[in-house]
């Protein structure tokens, strides 16, 4: 083998890790901003809405574009649009790190996410065009790993930044980052793009698609907030208000949500049918695999995250932890995300992707569970480590195999748009998920609190007024109540009941997850990698 040929051959090896380090910016940059976001709140004075719309900002773009983008990936060149994404991120990092008031921090981050959803399906086409057979499965559990280890690093990233020097650095930090992911994907990945799409805009889809989509998210990130019925916050639009008891927007929100997706898929059969120009061709979902790998991406998104979301309000609330022993804390998930996707590949070459999928399924609604039954008010970073990795295995088996399957089948000149598709069906559930556990959270919250202290005496009135208390800071603030008369007691009472909450809710993310586990089983099996596969060129393909 010439010297030029072993190059040739390594250089999308190289260009995997650049593609990698790009889409491990935005998942440290997802969870670094939840870290950050206090002091940056404090230093620019954000209401509560403006901290809550720094994040919505950003997932509202993120989730409802990505089928545009994908779609672009394949007309227009799937580097070509990695660059454009990474390039829109971060200047936009720049720019939040630069602001000085809450409305450009706010604008920055909805422009960060439409820099990310950039990134995120042509990455993953990218790597679909650049490989072949058992060199795919390892680039997939490359990438996998890398969304499950960064997603738990960031804390431990964001609370170094924020506690040893601002949070304006943990977007400045981008920048170098960025300028490494662009020249080394320009100077290592080959371009690829299909050469049938036509460059025809498929104005209508687009419309109906980003609407309906934006308008589901919103809902699922507002509507605990502001009402799921009726509103239960006034709103006002300039000289329009909409007072409380009036119809909630995330219901309005919801239903428009809904008629835009149905509207785009009736357009999009439509179009199809007279030959036009298709943002998404529909008839993607008449390959088995890329059907049921959705659905199962879907349904164990609504819990697969779900520690993520409720453990940092457990370990701070009530263990007392700070940002930066969170951040330590969750190394070890991030351990066990690294390992599996190590391992991950070579067991899928033994004994199929589907396989090692379930295996990573089950090791997460293990380590979930058992966090779910072993939290307790005098949990230890010893007796959290154990779960915290056996769930992190879990998710470096399981993430990496489903985009896989997913991706399995799908010719090669349509895979921007389906890594498209399973990205939004995991942004989606993500939303739906956090919604449900965030409002399981409240409830158990103020149930569990109010039991607790009648149990301790307090009389239903001031349990009542306490739980209340708990339920709207997430038991940030739980310590403030030793100020109160028998203080102590009310410490200790809320904190119990905190926790019972907080155990409530990882298991009901464990039935989640357990319920995507079992959608797995509808999937195609799929046999070992062979030689042949390995081997075959990944230029024959594009």
């Amino acid at each position: 083998m010439s010297g030029s040929t072993l190059q040739h051959e390594q250089r999308p090896w190289k260009g995997l890790a650049f593609v990698a380090l790009g889409v491990s910016m935005i998942m440290l940059d997802t969870t670094v901003v939840n870290v950050a976001l206090p002091w940056m709140a404090f230093d620019l004075g954000f209401t509560t809405s403006d901290t809550q719309w720094v994040v919505a900002a950003y997932s509202l773009t993120f989730a409802s574009l990505l089928i545009l983008a994908g779609r672009m990936a394949d007309a227009l060149g799937r580097r070509r649009l990695f660059i454009i994404g990474a390039t829109l991120f971060v200047i936009s990092s720049m720019g939040i790190g630069l602001s000085t008031t809450s409305t450009m921090v706010i604008l920055g981050r909805a422009i960060q996410g439409i820099g990310a959803s950039i990134i995120m399906p042509s990455s993953l086409s990218m790597i679909n065009a650049s490989f072949t057979g058992r060199s795919r499965t390892t680039a997939f559990a490359v990438w996998g790993g890398t969304i499950g280890g960064m997603a738990a690093l960031g804390p431990l990233v964001g609370g170094w930044m924020t506690t040893y020097h601002s949070w304006h650095w943990a977007f400045f930090a981008n920048l170098p980052v960025s300028i490494l992911v662009i020249v080394g994907v320009l100077r290592t990945m080959p371009e690829s793009r299909d050469p049938h799409a036509s460059h025809a805009a498929d104005r209508p889809g687009i419309a109906l698609s980003t609407l309906g989509l934006a308008g589901i998210v919103f809902a699922l990130i507002e509507g605990q907030r502001l009402g799921w019925l009726r509103a239960i916050t006034r709103l006002d639009f300039g000289p329009i208000t909409l007072p409380v008891g009036s119809v909630a927007l995330p219901l309005v929100a919801m239903v428009l949500g809904v008629a835009g997706v149905i509207g785009f898929i009736v357009v999009e059969r439509r179009r199809q049918a007279a030959d036009l120009p298709l943002l998404l061709d529909l008839r993607l979902f008449a390959i088995p695999s890329f059907r049921a790998g959705t659905i199962v991406a879907l349904i164990v998104s609504l819990g697969e995250f779900g520690l993520l979301f409720v453990l940092p309000l457990f370990v701070q609330g009530t263990l007392g932890y700070d940002p930066m022993q969170t951040g330590v804390l969750l190394l070890a998930l991030a351990a066990g995300s690294f390992l599996a996707s190590g391992a991950g590949a070579g067991m899928a070459h033994r004994m199929g992707a589907v396989r090692v999928l379930q295996i990573g399924m089950a090791l997460e609604a293990i380590g979930i569970a058992g966090m779910g039954l072993t939290l307790s008010v005098d949990a230890t970073r010893l007796s959290l480590a154990p779960t915290l990795f056996i769930y992190g295995l879990g998710i470096g088996f399981a993430t990496a195999q489903l985009t896989g399957v997913i991706l399995r089948d799908v010719p090669l000149e349509r895979s921007g748009q389906a890594s498209a598709v399973q990205s939004t069906a995991r942004q989606v559930g993500a939303a739906v998920g956090t919604a449900i556990l965030g409002a399981s959270l409240a409830v158990a919250t103020s149930a569990s609190v109010t039991s607790s202290l009648l149990a301790q005496g307090v009389t239903a009135a001031r349990a009542n007024q306490i739980a209340e208390f708990v339920t709207d800071t997430a038991g940030q603030l739980i310590q403030f109540l030793i100020l109160q008369p028998h203080g102590q007691m009310l410490v200790d009472a809320a904190h119990q009941g905190f926790t019972s909450a907080t155990r409530w809710v990882a298991l009901i993310a464990t039935a989640f997850v357990l319920l995507g586990l079992f959608a797995s089983f509808r999937l195609p099996g799929q046999a070992k990698t062979s030689e042949a596969e390995e081997e075959a060129p990944a230029a024959a393909e594009r």
